[in-house]
């Protein structure tokens, strides 16, 4: 088999995945959950696209700048995960399909990378979306990139929207001592 059906097959694949795990919530507009999927999707077609100069030239700037953001998001992802688990207790027990296991948090985390940011998994996201894209970097992976980029912007807001429900005063509160993304930024 060539390359390209490689990718073509490694795509397919993944999308088959990242659809079975967001289905519940791709049957609700307001579900954070339905554009976390396009960013997992424009993800898996910039890592599926470069897929083949992913290792190729490791000292280019490019892909320094790959790599670090590719770390940088492995960092953030481990760290919001294990505060999640640790402090905000999630609680298998509600009654919510649109929200994944580690999403059904009973305590609002303030502490780690939450004291400075309200979304580190998915700054984390965004430091994997635009890492793919330095691989090889070329209007195609710009343009998926910058999808990628406005699905993780719109799936925040969403999961704002549910915070404030679930949390009500105390998250308002907290939205208005951090940034999303981006510390003292954005």
């Amino acid at each position: 088999m060539n390359q390209s059906i490689w990718q073509w097959l490694f795509f397919a694949l993944g999308s088959a995945g990242f659809f079975t795990f967001s289905l519940p919530s791709l049957r609700s507009l307001r579900s954070h959950g339905f554009y976390r999927f396009f960013a997992f999707e424009g993800i898996l077609a910039l890592v599926a696209l470069n897929a083949p100069v992913w290792f190729r030239d490791p000292l280019r700037p490019p892909q320094i700048l790959s790599w670090f953001l590719l770390l940088g998001s492995l960092s953030l992802a481990l760290h919001g995960f294990w505060l999640l688990r640790q402090i905000g207790r999630p609680d298998p027990a509600i009654a919510d399909p649109t929200r994944l296991g580690i999403e059904k948090t009973t305590r609002l985390v303030t502490i780690g990378a939450y004291r400075w940011i309200r979304h580190p998994l998915y700054a984390s996201l965004f430091c994997a979306g635009w890492g793919a894209f330095f691989k090889r970097p070329d209007r195609v992976g710009l343009g998926l990139a910058v999808i990628v980029t406005a699905a993780l912007y719109l799936t925040a807001r969403a999961e704002e929207a549910e915070n404030l429900r679930n949390f009500g005063e105390e998250y308002a509160a907290y939205m208005r001592k951090t940034k999303r993304f981006i510390p003292f930024v954005f």
